[in-house]
């Protein structure tokens, strides 16, 4: 699995270009499945959840010109056979996961089956905020806000970081480098904060900052 981690999508070319050396072919020829389950955990969730898929979220996505695109919603899973959800995600070029609450995502993620599923596909995975938190160990308290039934903030662990997104967003105003570098100081591992310009490809395990934008590494 190849994983494309972003803080606001495909938002320049440098992202753009590295989405494009991990599918190994163009967009036009690669077929997605949007992953919008995250966002139903935040106010609005429902109307954010149409703007992702119809390429209005300004967070680029699901718009950038895929062959085909399909949608994958978590939650629906659990009650399906795995046959008929199985096979299509093991055929898809990428998976573009949206934003909203990592834990919800996490959550659904291992009831789903999908968590499972992830490490043995030769799919490119891109996180979209959350989408991309949700592969760190854990978020942090900073980023706690629905609590699943075991309590915790415990998350994927699918990469040995963490990731602070949306760092000195407008419309964000705690989401700057000083909160970034307390709540960095109470994470166990690696801790990346980055802009919306910033993305993080990890193939194999080997980490590479993609970036037209602000970021910073917080060592343990």
């Amino acid at each position: 699995m190849k994983l494309l981690l972003t803080s606001g999508g495909i938002k320049n070319k440098s992202i753009h270009d590295a989405l494009v050396d991990m599918l190994d072919k163009p967009i036009a020829e690669s077929s997605a499945l949007c992953i919008p389950t995250a966002i139903y955990a935040i106010p609005g969730g429902a109307r954010n959840a149409w703007k992702f898929l119809n390429g209005q979220s300004g967070a680029p996505m699901c718009e950038l010109g895929w062959k085909s695109m399909g949608v994958l919603e978590l939650t629906a899973l659990p009650s399906l056979d795995k046959e008929l959800w199985v096979p299509m995600v093991k055929e898809t070029d990428v998976l573009l996961v949206d934003g909203g609450d990592p834990l919800y995502l996490s959550y659904w993620m291992r009831q789903s089956g999908l968590a499972e599923l992830l490490p043995s596909l030769d799919s490119v995975y891109v996180g979209l905020s959350a989408g991309s938190m949700v592969m760190a160990p854990n978020i942090g308290e900073f980023f706690v806000n629905w609590t699943p039934p075991s309590g915790g903030d415990e998350t994927l662990n699918l990469v040995d970081f963490a990731m602070f997104p949306h760092l000195e967003h407008e419309m964000l105003p705690y989401n700057t480098m000083a909160n970034a570098e307390k709540w960095a100081a109470g994470m166990q591992g690696p801790a990346y904060a980055m802009d919306d310009q910033t993305a993080i490809k990890v193939i194999d395990g080997e980490v590479e900052v993609v970036s037209e934008g602000q970021w910073k590494l917080f060592a343990p």
